[in-house]
Parts: C-alpha cells; sequence; structure tokens
C-alpha cells in the first residue's frame, strides 16, 4: 500500500443493536413484523432440534442513506473513488437493500459531481474487495457496513504498521459537521506506566492527526487558509520525521532490530522542532 486507504463505518445498527439470546432447547424460532396498521409479516427462522442460539438485527432507510451522503461527501473532499462492499448474494433483502439505497444515492446526488471530479462509485461483494485491497496500492474511501467496518478498519490500520497510525472521523451526512479523533482508544499499558513515573514510547501520530484533521475542518468552513497551510504542514512533518528516522518503538520494531526509537516526549520534541524550522523556512520565503 502506498496511498491512502479510508475506510467508511457505518456507525448505526446491525449486530451493534441486536437482540440475540440463547435457545434453551427444542422449539421453533419464527420473527414477526407487525405494521401499524394491521400488517403482519411473520417467518419461521428455525426448527431447534436441541439448544442452541439465536440473533435478530435490523437497520433503517434513512440512516442508510445517510451513510451513503457521509460517504461520497467525504470521497468528493479527499478527491477519491468509492467502493461498497456487502454480501447481497447471501442476504438478498439486508445487504441488498445498502447496495439498492447506494445506489439511489448516488444516481440522485451524486454522479455528476463525482463525473466532474473524474471520481467513481462501485458495489463489489465483499470477499470480492477484500482480496482486491491485498492488491491494489490505496486510494479510495471503502464503504462497509457496521461490524465489516470494525474489523477492517483494524486490517487496514496494522497493514500500514500500527495502530497508531489511524485517525477517526465521525461526520454528519451533509459533511459539515465531524468528530475527528485517534482509532485506537486509551493505550492504558502506557497510562499505568506513565503514573508509576517511567517513560512511554506511545506513538502520537494518531492524535496529533485527530487535531489537524479537525484544524482543516473548521479551516474549511471557516474559509481560513492560513489555519489550512498549518495544519497541512504539520501533518507533512510528522510524515516527515518518521521517514526520516524518527520515531516510537511501535514503529521501529517494524524497521528492524537495528533501528533506535524515541520516547513519547522525545517523538514530540523532535516533531516541535521540525515543525518550527518548517514554519521559519516559510515564513522566509
Amino acid at each position: 500500500w502506498t496511498k491512502p486507504i479510508v475506510i467508511g463505518r457505518h456507525a448505526f445498527g446491525d449486530v451493534y443493536r441486536a437482540t440475540d439470546f440463547r435457545v434453551p432447547g427444542k422449539g421453533k424460532l419464527t420473527i414477526s413484523f407487525v405494521g401499524e396498521d394491521g400488517t403482519k409479516i411473520e417467518h419461521e427462522v428455525h426448527d431447534f432440534k436441541g439448544s442452541g442460539v439465536a440473533l435478530a438485527m435490523f437497520n433503517v432507510d434513512d440512516s442508510i442513506r445517510d451513510f451513503a451522503r457521509a460517504t461520497f461527501n467525504y470521497a468528493l473532499v479527499r478527491r477519491m473513488p468509492v467502493y461498497l462492499s456487502t454480501k447481497n448474494t447471501i442476504l438478498k433483502a439486508y445487504d441488498g437493500r445498502f447496495k439498492d439505497l447506494f445506489s439511489e444515492v448516488f444516481a440522485a446526488e451524486f454522479r455528476a459531481e463525482f463525473e466532474r471530479n473524474g471520481l467513481t462509485y462501485e458495489h463489489r461483494l465483499i470477499d470480492d474487495m477484500v482480496a482486491a485491497v491485498l492488491k491494489w496500492s490505496g486510494g479510495y474511501v471503502w464503504a462497509l457496513k457496521n461490524y465489516d467496518g470494525d474489523v477492517q478498519s483494524d486490517t487496514v490500520a496494522q497493514g500500514f504498521g500500527s495502530l497508531g497510525l489511524m485517525t477517526s472521523v465521525l461526520m454528519t451526512p451533509d459533511g459539515k459537521t465531524v468528530l475527528a479523533e485517534a482509532a485506537h482508544g486509551t493505550v492504558t499499558r502506557h497510562f499505568r506506566q506513565h503514573q508509576q513515573g517511567r517513560a512511554t514510547s506511545t506513538n502520537a501520530t494518531a492524535s496529533i492527526f485527530a487535531w489537524t484533521g479537525a484544524l482543516k475542518h473548521r479551516a474549511k468552513l471557516d474559509d481560513n487558509e492560513e489555519l489550512l497551510r498549518f495544519a497541512e504542514t504539520l501533518e507533512r512533518v510528522v510524515v516527515d520525521t518518521i521517514e526520516g528516522g524518527f520515531m516510537t518503538k511501535d514503529l521501529a520494531l517494524l524497521v528492524g532490530a537495528e533501528q533506535s526509537w524515541l520516547s513519547m516526549s522525545g517523538f514530540l520534541d523532535k516533531i516541535d522542532d521540525n515543525l518550527r524550522k518548517e514554519m521559519a523556512d516559510r515564513v522566509a520565503a
């Protein structure tokens, strides 16, 4: 991979709002829907011959449409094509709904803008797409259902080297409001070492890029070119610093046993020095 891969994860429904339970013994599992007008849909799911487990999950059209809009809006910001992956050959109604609504939203609201920018949208089966991701060099937005996005985001993060390099952005459908964060969580083990007064080599890259991502969005809303240039400069300095051989332990271990590494404070100090030099050079120019 030589270019970014953006995972677009639908942050609603599916297994994360599912009802699951243990089946105690023999019996029939059914699922039913009763409409406000009295319409009833009922399916027999399974005739249990013994104990087992069961699961029922859902999603809603409005949320899927909003997910499509957020995905396409973000792709336009990043100037990237979009791929949606589902298993609609098996889940014809459930995953098929994602495929149909994405196509509907794209055709009605985004096709013209995508064509003007030389971008494309395509649906692919998830198993086909996973294989393609391993062969391609990157440079696209990969839209996925909630669970699939949860799993594949970690695959992509580790494939690039470390969870410490992955940012996470929660975006509203209209693209106007974002929540930017590091994707790796709180790194509790390192915090406990810090509480003991011990130096840690925690990779701060994702946290820095969470801030720069928020600043870039603020700059876009305010039409603030100076703020945008600062955020982009900081991002470039972080990348150049790491590529120059100054990195935290998680990345050094991937390079090899001979690669030296910095503590988190040492890493941040190096970035601070390089950023000051870059900003001074820019002012001088």
